[in-house]
Formats: structure tokens, sequence, C-alpha cells
């Protein structure tokens, strides 16, 4: 098949299919109507056409889009990674070909041409691909020439003039001959109306606006301007506008530049206002426009677009994720605790920020490896097995069936082997030697480090049980036996230093201190094992991403291992490493937080004292008749709001910064808390659950059949809003994988449903069906991004 083209076999198939699709479209299905929702009629469309990747930016996108609407055949998004760009599919069959190709097939599988009309229109698809946008001058000056009616072919609309007219949208129009100025004004009402639709398929509303204002704007004064990356950004002030445009002052800049004095614009105002006056006052997506300050430009979304995009999203049961360029494999490394050491408050931040992190790329289409990088290697396992000997005799009797040592306290055991260590020189010097015989293979020695391993482990899963984390091992011991290669390959790249006393080091450029990889008693550190980690998990697990996330003290040190990744020529394939660093959780005093004792707080005790004082107030709020469950039912919900109350606390701030551990603050009702939010939640669902109940209107029945939202108040359009933010919220962190932004959202959004329904009356208004596709489209949103913060849902408390 040509690349602009069907071939004669695909034709024949597609014109089936188009026929047998005809054939079921013309029996429609017809529902029982339902109180306060109109009955709909419900037409079958199988197989379906899917416009795969479509962005506001692209022709191609536009092309298809537009040629669906002509010919009313009907056309789904959807996103690929096996693609950068749009790609057309009928049924589960793909178009080849490029934009003019895919609208083509559409067209040939609807429109009633004759034989000579489709060979003209496939001439002039060829001319447009060939002449119009290699050299637009000259194709300009032809089709000028060539414009003797309305449309190119025949006496009505066709794709060929829908090809032309999408690439003529892309050129300056100062530049357009008389004759072609008039055929896109003729044509202008059906282009917008093409590109509202395609602005409705791009769910980053900060992308459909950026792309309104580059295109007038170039427009306006020409491709060449050299614009910033990002134009516009939402008012922070929501009573002056939606959005806001700064384009207007680097464009005076150039054309100051550009014309000097000369230039008709004398201020970055008068080029705003005509900005202004281009978007004009009857735009399918911009309305309210005005000029603020210096040169900004205000703005508003219209509440039909608005509409058009929630009952998009209603429709397809989610909010869209951004679209992706490619699916990439990811490496997490999080949580990371120490073999025979208890899981203590320090790690609180690296598993469940780690956990986020991974639910959010995993949303988004990535494939995440979930790596606990546990501690299961070195010095220190010579005094644990030597005390695990002494203390727990059986365990090395060749009886033993691997029975575990009931070990219930591991902080006490480390503490306590250490002190013997400390103490008793003898003990010392056994361990020393149990450190070599481990690392030479030594049955014995292996059996106990193994039985410590699975113990820890069994210490550690109660922790991501309770935190519904899934991580999956993969410690130091791991890498330790693919060291001495690593060594090599630096050795023979000539890039290794051997200093006095014999250690072995990378100098790396612009870093203070080296890369040690191998010590000068021929041990290995930190910095030995996480190279070779580094290694692996680039050319092992092919790893296009990976996000290490540790405490704030381990930055340099991360610098310094990607540093030498990169020295080493690792990264050639456009790889990207990041270290997301967090800052330490602390008492109320503001140091680290501590048991009364001293002691660091074991996580397992601080997790179940979030739940016990949850139970406490759920069982208060049972005494006085304010809560909606049973004392059968208090443990279960004490859990999902005592373990999202400590992650959603967490999750809430940078990661950088450091935080006060506070009970009281992350279990109030009220604020920035995931009580609040999930109480907030269940509220919505109450008045849906009533509307079944009192009303006889079910939320269900409403979607089944397509009952449309419309925008009647000023709270139902903030929340419609709020609700669109979605996909750039999730753009942004996805860029920076920080989930404080996806908790600036919910909450944002549970405060603007506050507000709806606090001015809206759902039950028993004539906007309740309305109202209620409100209600259960920002529930839809929350319960995404619970999903994503690993917050459990609760239907009511």
């Amino acid at each position: 098949m040509s690349e602009e083209g069907l071939s004669k076999g695909q034709q024949k198939k597609m014109q089936k299919k188009a026929e047998k699709a005809q054939a079921k479209n013309s029996h429609k299905v017809t529902t029982t109507p339902i109180v306060e929702a109109p009955s709909v009629e419900t037409p079958v469309f199988l197989p379906k056409w899917t416009l795969l990747n479509a962005s506001m930016d692209d022709s191609a996108s536009l092309k298809v889009l537009w040629t669906a609407q002509l010919y009313q055949v009907p056309l789904v998004s959807g996103v690929t990674a096996t693609s950068r760009h749009a790609v057309l599919q009928y049924g589960t069959e793909t178009i080849f070909g490029g934009g003019n190709a895919m609208a083509q097939a559409i067209a040939f599988s609807a429109s009633k041409t004759t034989f000579p009309e489709q060979m003209m229109i496939e001439e002039w698809l060829e001319w447009e691909r060939t002449v119009l946008r290699v050299d637009p001058l000259t194709g300009l000056t032809h089709l000028a020439q060539s414009l003797s009616r309305p449309q190119l072919v025949g006496a009505s609309l066709t794709v060929a003039d829908i090809c032309i007219l999408t690439t003529l949208s892309t050129l300056p129009t100062a530049s357009f001959p008389p004759e072609v100025q008039q055929y896109v004004q003729i044509h202008q009402s059906a282009l917008t109306t093409a590109q509202k639709a395609l602005a409705c398929f791009e769910p980053r509303l900060s992308k459909v606006v950026d792309l309104i204002f580059d295109k007038i704007i170039r427009q306006l004064f020409g491709n060449d301007i050299s614009l910033p990356g990002n134009i516009t950004q939402p008012c922070q002030n929501t009573q002056h506008g939606d959005f806001q445009c700064n384009a207007a002052m680097p464009t005076f800049a150039y054309l100051k530049k550009q014309q000097g004095s000369s230039s008709e614009y004398k201020s970055p105002q008068d080029v705003a206002q005509a900005i202004v006056q281009s978007v004009g006052s009857e735009h399918p997506i911009l309305m309210d426009l005005q000029v603020n300050g210096p040169g900004f430009v205000l703005c508003r979304l219209q509440p039909t677009y608005l509409e058009q995009h929630i009952n998009g999203w209603l429709s397809a049961g989610k909010l869209p994720f951004p679209p992706i360029s490619q699916n990439e494999t990811c490496v997490v490394d999080f949580s990371s605790p120490n073999i025979a050491k208890e899981m203590h408050v320090g790690h609180l931040r690296s598993t469940i920020i780690g956990e986020s992190v991974c639910r959010v790329l995993e949303a988004a289409g990535h494939y995440v490896h979930r790596v606990n990088h546990v501690g299961d290697w070195g010095t220190q396992f010579g005094m644990l097995i030597q005390y695990l000997k002494e203390e727990y005799p059986h365990v090395i009797d060749q009886d033993n069936d691997g029975t575990l040592p009931n070990i219930s306290d591991l902080t006490e055991f480390y503490k306590n082997a250490k002190a013997r260590f400390d103490a008793d020189a003898d003990f010392k010097k056994t361990s020393q030697t149990n450190v070599v015989e481990l690392q030479s293979g030594d049955p014995q020695c292996l059996k106990i480090w193994k039985m410590l391993c699975d113990v820890s482990r069994l210490e550690f899963e109660k922790v991501y049980q309770r935190l519904d984390v899934n991580v999956k091992e993969c410690g130091e011991s791991f890498y330790n036996p693919k060291i001495p290669a690593v060594i090599e390959e630096f050795e023979k790249a000539g890039r290794l230093s051997i200093e006095e006393g014999g250690a072995k080091c990378v100098f790396v450029e612009g870093m203070k201190v080296p890369l040690m990889l191998q010590k000068s008693d021929g041990g290995y550190g930190y910095d030995s094992t996480d190279m070779a980690a580094l290694k692996y998990r680039l050319f092992e697990l092919k790893a296009d991403r990976i996000i290490a996330i540790t405490d704030l003290g381990q930055n340099d040190h991360f610098k310094l291992v990607f540093a030498g990744g990169k020295e080493i020529g690792w990264l050639q394939g456009g790889q990207r490493l990041k270290h997301i660093g967090f800052g330490t959780v602390n008492g109320e005093d503001g140091k680290r937080f501590k048991t009364r004792s001293g002691e660091t707080v074991r996580l397992v005790d601080l997790l179940d004292e979030s739940v016990s004082r949850m139970e406490s107030k759920l069982r208060e709020r049972i005494q006085e008749g304010k809560a909606n469950i049973t004392e059968e039912e208090v443990h279960e919900v004490a859990e999902a709001i005592g373990y999202g109350a400590v992650k959603y606390y967490d999750l809430r701030r940078n990661p950088t910064s450091s935080y006060k551990f506070s009970y009281d603050e992350m279990l109030s009702t009220s604020g920035d808390t995931a009580v609040y939010l999930l109480y907030a939640r269940v509220r919505l669902e109450s008045i849906a659950a009533k509307a079944k109940a009192e009303f006889n209107v079910d939320v269900e029945d409403l979607l089944r059949h397509q009952h449309p939202i419309k925008i009647t108040h000023p709270s139902e359009r903030n929340l419609v809003l709020h609700l669109q933010k979605y996909a750039d919220v999730m753009e942004q962190t996805l860029d920076d994988l920080y989930p404080y932004h996806i908790c600036d959202y919910v909450y944002k959004l549970a405060n603007a449903a506050s507000e709806f329904v606090t001015k809206c009356r759902v039950l028993g208004d004539p906007e309740m069906s309305n109202r209620l596709l409100l209600c259960h489209a920002t529930t839809l949103a929350m319960h995404q991004c619970f999903d994503l913060l690993g917050i459990r849902h609760i239907k009511r408390i």
C-alpha cells in the first residue's frame, strides 16, 4: 500500500465492513425511560474507528477527525505506545500511512463519490503532500488559479478540501491570494468545529490553550517568531480568568528587533489587543478575553467545551492520563530496609513515596520493576551469625527442617549482637572469621544468613501488608558477584586509579570525591554495589528510566554513581536517572522522631497507633449516632483511614522537606488530610445512594443512557474546571515524580465539590440528574487519585 492511499484489496475489505456496520446502525436500541432521565437511542457501531495519539498540534489528527465529522463516522480516541504519531484503527486493523491516507480510509468507507471524482480527490491529495507542504508559495499560486467554485471536487466538501484546508490553517494568512482567502473563509466554520472537536481529544487543558494562542500568534506575526516553551499558564486568581497568555511581551520584543520603529505595534499591550481581536468573540473554546497589566491576555473556557470534555470522560468511565510518546521500562528502587533490623520511621517515606511513584508510572502505561534494594550483605553479618549460633543453637542442628528462630524483636537482636561484638574480643574474632566463611560460601554460614533474611522478610511483610505495598527484593548480595566485572570494565577503559593502600577509585569530572570501587582491604562498599546495580538495571533489565528513592543525605552519592555511569558510556541510549531525596520525619520538638526512651520508632507500631486512634474516634461517632457503620466494621474502616492518613500526611508535601509527625493533625476531619478527603467522597456517594432510594434516580442508569452534563451554575463550572485539570496534573507528576501534585489536585477538587453541593441543591432539584453526574465524576476522579496515592476506598463512615 502506498503512503497516501489504500490498496484495492483493503478498499474492498473496508467497504464490506462498512456495509455490515451500516446495516447494524439501522437497528436502534431503545431503553426504558427512567425518572428525570430522557430515554436515548443507543446505536451500535461494530467495529469502531479509533484515533490513537490524537493531538491538537497534529495536522493528521485534524484531517481524520474532520473527515469523520463530514461523513458522520463515529470516531473514538485512544493512546498507543507503538507510535509517536496519530494512528487510525478500524476494529483491530491498523490503517497505515499519513494523515491523508487515514482520512481517505474513513471517507472511502462512507462516501458515495463517483470513480472520476475519486481519481480527482487522489490527485489533489498527492498535490497537497508533494507541492503545498513542500513549497507553500508555489502551491498557493496554483491553488488560486484552480479555484472556480467553493469545493475542489464535485458540488460538496470532500476529503480533498479537508486535507488542503488543514494545511492552509498552518500557514500565515497574510500570504494568501484573494481567491484562497475566500476559499478559507467559506469553510472557516467547518474548520473551527473540527478544531474544537479535536481539542476534546486532547485531555490537557493547558496544552489546548497553549496551542490556540501559539497558532494565532504565528498567523498574525509569522512562523519564524521564537516563543517560550509554555506561553500560557492557569490564572492564580480564578476571578480574573481560567488561563493567562504571556506571549505579548516576547512577541513585541521580536517585532521590535525585526521591524524597529516601523512596526505598527508600539507596546506589548498593542500586541495583546491584536491577539484578542484575532480570537474574536465567537471562538468555540475561548471566551471573555481581556488585556491586563503590561500585556497579559486573560481568558476563560467556553462552558460547551468543558461539557464536551467531561461528557466524553464519563462515557469512557475514567479520567484520561496524558498521552506518552512511548512505553518505558522503569526501575524504581525504594523502601530498602536492612536485614536483621526492624523497619522504623526512617523507612516510611521511601516506602510510601516509592509505591506511589510506581503506581503513577504504571497507570501511564510504563512497565515498572519495583526493586527493594535491601541491605543483606556486609561485615555485620559475621557478628549476627555468631550471635544466632550461640543464642539459638538448635537452628544449626542437622535435624532442623528449616524452622526459623523465634526472634520477636529484630532491633533488640541486632543491639545485643553489636554489644557482644564490642565487648568480647573472642566473639569479635569469631565474627570476623564468619564474614570470610560466608563470602566463601560456607554452608552453615549461608544457612544462618538465609534464616536471618527470612525472619526479616516476615517482619518487613507486616509493614508492606499494612501499607498495600508491592515490591520485589533484590538486595546487595545479588550484585556482589557482579562487582569484579564492573571494576575490570573501568580498568580496561583506563578510568581506574589505584590509590595509596591499593584502593581502586574512579575520579569523575565535576565531583569532589571519587567512586571507590574497591577498598584498600579488598572489600566492597556502597559505591561498588550501586555501580553494579546500575549496570545490571541498564543492560539486563533494559531500563529507560531509573529512580532511586532515599533520604536527602545520599544525594551526592547518587550524583556520583550516575556521573560514573555516564563517564563509562552506559547512558548512550538517552536513559534517565533520577534520585528522589526526602527530608526527615520529626517529632513535635522538631528533632528526629523517637520514642520517649529515645529509641527509633518501629514502623509497625507507628501505623497501628494511627489505626487505634481512628478506632476510638469512630466508636465515639457511633455512640453519638453520627456514623453509618457497625461495630463489626470499625476495625476495617479504621485501617483504611488510619493508614491512608499516615500516607497522605507525608505525600501531600514536597519530599525534600522535613515535617513534624502529628497524629492529631493527620487524623483531623478538616483541612488537607486523608480523613477530610475520604469523608468528602463518602458524602458524594451518600447523595447518589439517596437519589436512588428516595427519588428512583440511579447514576448508573444515567451513565448507561449517556445523559449529558450541562453547566447551569458557577459552582458547577468551577467543579468541572477543577475536574479537567487531572491530565495536566498527571503530566506534571510524570515529569518530576512528586506525588504531592496529586494531593494538591484532589484536595482542591474536594473543596470545589464541597462548594458545589453547598450552593447547588442536588436531591429533588430540576437539575438533579445533571448534578448527580457531577457528583459521580468527582468520586471517579477522587477514586483514581486515591489509587495512585495508595489510599484504600471506603463507601461509608
